[in-house]
């Protein structure tokens, strides 16, 4: 399927390169110094950051850490894309303490949970994040900091000692920190690589999802410093198309990662981005009306991906290797060993739990602070991802979340088709359907739609459209219309919102 002579962190036997001394800020910047790290787009203008000024940044930045953290420690970082946001985490990770990224829109409450449970006591920042954070922690001003022309040795750290620590988006549930090891960004680079059709010299990466975030920092940014990619640093207040389309011309890029919501938002008001070589995608699976769009949009493939905060980077299609089936998210990424499994642990051909076999160099070491939530997370040696899926050949289909899938009448109905469905209608913008509570079938089927701008439709209408392309038994026996839907940072629907607000409407 795929030549592992042409995939980064693998050998070509197929198994991990990963040395017993490894520190991803030494992988980040071992380019040479004068090639370009960041294209940098936040200030208005076209910047480029070289490694040699990145590693700069970096040790003027680990200078400054090294008086105030030791080895493990955790270190709040609260920076929005931007050369800066790269060198706090680089500088953390070569001191060898610990990097917990952290969200420019969160609120205090938001920001207290993460800080208070990391027990970060320093956070590096700038003005507006010294305002955000009030005095949950001790703020550090990056941009005050003198980059150093004396170089700092690496912590000499083994893949197994932590690096970072990511806080779930609390789709299902409170956040839970995942603490990742050293490894974690070379288990990121053969998926990563794969879902932009292999990159090469010439490309250019960027990502509108912030780097706070898993799929900022290790779909986009550390990936393209490990593998010598120009990454584009952009600040977009407000994602709109024509910011979008702005920010790939000036900065020149070649690869995007857009997340679902992304490419709804550029579907809606048709925008077509030409001069990308990939666009990858992963969060929510796709379907085959959007795919269709972003092969005339962009005049490629988007390539869909899998994997979650706890284990990334596992599943990924890539068109230059094999064709894209629309409504699967791909095939198991090389290094990664993927199965759908029983209650038993066992593999099955049936619909099943996705699970990842321990090994996988982009697997968390554990839930921080969070014993026995670690040891749910395990079945065997197998990681459960809470996520149903059953396998088409060796292409996965994503059925839903555990917890998501509508047990009705007797039939299992995945969410994920339901609304691929419904987006094909001309006035769907966006949709979450989830499982209402009914005293005769279990639950029945519960469509919340938002129409696009001016647009009308009925329930009768919607549900008719769904009846006629899937099956008799999964439409939505209700529709609501809402302005908007409940979404995370990331732009994931929040079923559980919508399942609360499902099971009040029961209630009554």
């Amino acid at each position: 399927m795929h030549p592992t002579n042409r995939i980064p962190g693998l050998r070509e036997t197929g198994g991990w390169v990963i040395p017993d001394r490894i520190n991803m800020a030494r992988q980040c910047l071992s380019q040479s110094r004068d090639s370009v790290a960041i294209v940098d787009l936040t200030e208005g203008g076209c910047k480029t950051i070289t490694f040699g000024q990145l590693e700069r940044f970096t040790d003027g930045i680990a200078r400054t850490l090294q008086q105030h953290v030791k080895p493990g420690d955790c270190v709040g970082v609260l920076l929005s894309q931007s050369p800066w946001c790269a060198a706090a985490h680089l500088a953390i990770w070569k001191v060898g303490a610990i990097s917990v990224p952290l969200f420019k829109l969160f609120k205090h409450d938001a920001l207290a949970s993460r800080v208070g449970d990391a027990g970060a006591q320093i956070v590096l920042t700038d003005l507006d994040g010294t305002t955000l954070l009030g005095d949950l922690a001790r703020p550090v001003l990056v941009e005050q900091i003198s980059p150093s022309d004396d170089p700092l040795s690496f912590a000499d750290t083994g893949p197994e000692d932590p690096a970072i620590l990511i806080y779930t988006s609390g789709t299902t549930g409170s956040p839970k920190g995942a603490l990742h090891g050293h490894r974690v960004l070379t288990g990121h680079l053969p998926g990563v690589s794969i879902s932009h059709n292999h990159l090469r010299d010439g490309d250019c990466l960027w990502t509108p999802a912030d780097w706070a975030w898993i799929g900022g920092l290790f779909d986009v940014l550390m990936p393209g410093l490990a593998l010598g990619i120009p990454v584009v640093a952009a600040r977009l207040d407000k994602f709109t198309p024509e910011a979008c389309a702005d920010v790939v011309a000036r900065g020149g890029v070649r690869n995007v990662f857009f997340p679902p919501t992304a490419l709804r938002m550029l579907k809606a008001a048709d925008q077509a981005i030409p001069g990308l070589r990939s666009v990858a995608s992963g969060g929510e699976p796709l379907g085959a009306e959007m795919l269709a769009w972003g092969q005339q949009a962009f005049g490629l493939t988007i390539n869909e991906f899998y994997g979650q905060t706890e284990c990334n980077m596992v599943v990924s299609s890539c068109a230059e290797d094999f064709p894209v089936q629309p409504g699967c998210i791909g095939k198991p990424v090389p290094g990664h060993e993927v199965a759908v499994i029983d209650d038993d642990g066992n593999p099955t051909d049936e619909e099943g739990d996705v699970a990842i076999r321990h090994g996988s160099a982009s697997m968390m070491l554990e839930y921080w602070n969070r014993p026995v939530a670690t040891a749910e997370k395990f079945r065997g040696n197998w990681l459960i991802t809470g996520d149903r899926g059953v396998w088409e050949g060796d292409y996965l289909r994503f059925v839903g979340r555990d917890d998501d899938v509508i047990t009705s009448a007797g039939y299992r109905i995945g969410p994920a088709e339901i609304e691929d469905c419904l987006l094909t209608h001309p006035a769907v913008a966006t949709v979450g359907v989830v499982g209402k509570p009914d005293p005769l079938r279990t639950e029945i089927v519960k469509a919340y739609v938002v129409l696009k701008p001016g647009a009308e439709a009925s329930e009768p209408e919607l549900q008719d459209w769904v009846k006629d392309r899937l099956a008799q038994y999964s439409y939505p026996r209700e529709v609501a219309f809402l302005e908007e839907l409940p979404m995370t940072v990331t732009g994931k629907v929040i079923r559980r919102e919508l399942k609360a607000l499902a099971s009040r409407e029961a209630a009554q």
